[in-house]
């Protein structure tokens, strides 16, 4: 079972996408999402941590990349990653259709 997803987790993962260009964050967030998963399914079987991407949560996978410096709220391109970190937190759930 997958860790809730925080608020630090979606911020996490919206800064790892604006460390990268615009054409390589849907790529990101597929591989952040794949880690998280494969994290989670370790965690549940052996009790412990992903040597690689950590404890299933989607902020631990998203640290793996480097991560932005935070701008402010208002910026364009932060609030759209911000939004693909949204979407990537809804595509981990069952039965949501949308994918990043």
């Amino acid at each position: 079972m997958r860790p809730p997803v925080l608020w630090e987790d979606l911020r996490s993962v919206a800064r790892a996408l604006l460390a990268h260009p615009a054409r390589r964050r849907r790529a990101l967030c597929r591989q952040i999402l794949y880690g998280a998963h494969r994290a989670a399914r370790q965690s549940a079987a052996t009790g412990r941590c992903h040597p690689r991407w950590g404890d299933g949560s989607l902020g631990a996978a998203a640290r793996r990349f480097p991560l932005a410096t935070e701008p402010c709220p208002g910026d364009a391109d932060y609030a759209e990653c911000l939004q693909m970190a949204l979407d990537l937190a809804l595509s981990g759930r069952k039965g949501h259709k949308k994918t990043p």
